[in-house]
């Protein structure tokens, strides 16, 4: 694994999922990892497991639709590191319905916190980053922001942004050795998708040329690799993990 000594991570939508295996994985590779979501419950677990294999974790709970809560939190990170070298974006909702029916609040929601919320914490991080001349920013898209999919107008769109936002934040501060990139994870076993019936897995899986779904730690290496040193000449990247399901 690379080595992140010294480094402070944050990851948003920590509690479970993607967010949780990257926490882990970040700590692995000895960063200091700030872990921010809502549930509070959860983000104590996951600072006691952490801390448990010999690392480094801090809870911070935090609703990153929030504009209010984004600072107040950035602050009391900031003001408990006085640093911030990598931010990973990975907090995210679904409101799922076909478009014809989907209600306004569902799109705001997905919107406000998938894309929204991203870009409040990049604002936020920043203000550290350009100082210190140094910077990781990864943001979790989607591999459905580049194929589409039925009944997830508000995600793929939300997902997409992610897309377009980390390209042009990756232009705005390449000069300060700030690198923007994107992962873009396939179907993974999560919480969000165990709720899958059976046969729809099944179906998911005969579209991926792995025949099988990806697992939570995978996406979290690729975020250690991006957020890691090595990985310094990279930036406006999406850098897909998915299976083959797409190859685009």
């Amino acid at each position: 694994m690379f080595s992140l000594k010294d480094k402070v991570a944050l990851v948003t939508g920590a509690s479970q999922g993607i967010g949780r295996a990257t926490s882990v994985a970040l700590a692995e590779a000895d960063a200091k990892v700030v872990v921010a979501a809502r549930n509070a419950e959860k983000l104590a677990s996951l600072v006691g497991d952490i801390e448990a294999a010999g690392g480094e974790a801090f809870a911070l709970p935090m609703d990153v639709a929030d504009a209010g809560q984004v600072k107040n939190g950035f602050q009391e990170l900031l003001g408990k590191f006085g640093k911030l070298d990598i931010l990973v974006n990975n907090a995210a909702i679904t409101r799922d319905t076909l478009a014809l029916r989907m209600k306004l609040e569902d799109w705001d929601a997905v919107l406000r916190t998938n894309l929204t919320g991203a870009h409040l914490c990049i604002q936020q991080a920043l203000g550290a980053m350009l100082r210190q001349r140094s910077g990781r920013i990864i943001n979790i898209t989607s591999v459905v922001a580049e194929t589409g999919n039925a009944g997830q107008a508000n995600y793929v769109a939300s997902k997409a942004g992610l897309i377009g936002l980390t390209r042009a934040i990756a232009v705005e501060v390449a000069s300060r050795s700030i690198t923007v990139n994107a992962v873009a994870p396939g179907f993974i076993e999560t919480p969000m998708t165990d709720p899958l019936s059976s046969e729809l897995k099944e179906k998911m899986k005969s579209l991926i040329p792995l025949g099988r779904f990806g697992k939570d730690r995978e996406i979290a290496t690729a975020i250690v690799f991006l957020a890691s040193d090595e990985a310094g000449y990279i930036t406006g990247q999406v850098l897909d993990v998915n299976g083959g399901m797409h190859m685009g």
